[in-house]
């Protein structure tokens, strides 16, 4: 699968851009603030139907606006796709594939697979616990739909539950018949994704530690565990059991929306005791293992989004990763970066087809 080319109207500090890609690296060169970033979350957009960075579309419209546009044309499975996205401000948005409007953005979700990786990405490693569910998520989502279904329903019946609570607290009554309606859907669903959680991380160890020891050329053990309240007790059990606490704090304290995953190298936390380049090393890992999980599970190569990763990396890993990167493994990449000539000097001795687009 690959993007051919994109046309932008009004999309952030662009107002107007068309481009043709590389089937294989296209790179965004140029100064910070020239819309590298901004490039690369515009096709983020088209197999997302959101931004990467603004949760409100409002923000992703030029200044002074009133509308964006995003278009691209794809190859797929050898057959030609256009996706739209419009939005207007005080409308709802529109998405399109082949002039056919959608009903439900969920629809579109894992046909245009990507992974994307940028700065902001480290808080995977230092942020809370949310952080990672949402890379567990997003990962699965773009290969099971089912999953995505599942993890809506989860997180609607979780917030019911807790209204529940505060209005038990507010009327000073209790009524547990009711919060037992809501426990059955919670197990139902949570246990559900509590499996598929499970298995994608056995799936996701063997390709993580490989891709880590390929980039840092290092045989140092790293280790990523899944912990969760349901791996050593019944659901429905800590439901039962934490009602008191919950009618005392309003709110659910105790299932998968509470899962994290922890990060080691060697026998200690990544976040303790890891280098800057340890920890992109460790996130690139992630990133890289993530691309071949949604591969194997669509049987289609991920488009790769790389935003300015190469800081705060040496000059051996920076090669290490484009030498990856342009391997057979991999399908259409973007790269945004700021030295035009580190990166002709990198991909000068890689044999691939490659575009540089200067931005000024």
């Amino acid at each position: 699968m690959l993007i051919k080319k994109i046309s932008i109207l009004n999309f952030k500090n662009f107002a107007e851009l068309e481009l043709e890609f590389s089937q294989k690296i296209n790179c965004f060169v140029g100064n910070n603030g020239v819309g590298k970033t901004n490039l690369l979350d515009a096709i983020y957009y088209l197999s997302f139907t959101k931004s990467y960075f603004n949760h409100i579309d409002n923000q992703s419209i030029k200044h002074g606006e009133d509308y964006f546009m995003i278009q691209g044309e794809y190859e797929r499975n050898e057959k030609k796709e256009i996706i739209y996205c419009g939005f207007q401000k005080t409308k709802s948005k529109t998405f399109k594939r082949n002039d056919k409007k959608y009903s439900k953005f969920l629809e579109h979700i894992g046909l245009l697979p990507a992974v994307v990786v940028t700065p902001d990405d480290n808080k995977l490693i230092i942020g809370g616990s949310d952080e990672r569910r949402k890379f567990i998520d997003g990962v699965i989502s773009q290969y099971d739909k089912q999953y995505l279904t599942q993890l809506i329903r989860y997180k609607r019946v979780l917030a019911q539950r807790n209204q529940l609570f505060k209005n038990f607290a507010q009327q000073k009554i209790f009524q547990p018949e009711s919060v037992e309606v809501y426990n059955q859907q919670l197990v139902l669903f949570g246990e559900k994704i509590h499996e598929k959680r499970q298995q994608f991380i056995a799936d996701f160890l063997p390709s993580y530690q490989n891709y880590y020891n390929l980039i840092s050329q290092k045989n140092e053990k790293v280790e990523i565990s899944y912990k969760s309240q349901l791996n050593d007790g019944d659901f429905n059990e800590l439901l039962t059991q934490s009602i008191s606490k919950d009618r005392i704090l309003q709110y659910t304290t105790v299932g998968i929306h509470k899962d994290d995953l922890d990060f080691k190298l060697g026998d200690y936390k990544i976040k303790k005791i890891g280098s800057q380049g340890q920890q992109k090393t460790f996130l690139l890992a992630l990133k890289f293992a993530q691309y071949d999980i949604i591969k194997a599970s669509l049987q289609i190569k991920p488009i790769l989004l790389l935003d300015d990763i190469f800081d705060k990396l040496d000059a051996l890993r920076v090669q290490q990763i484009v030498k990856l990167v342009a391997d057979d493994n991999f399908g259409q990449i973007f790269i945004s970066h700021t030295n035009l000539d580190r990166l002709e000097n990198i991909l000068s001795e890689i044999n691939t087809d490659y575009k540089i687009i200067n931005l000024s």
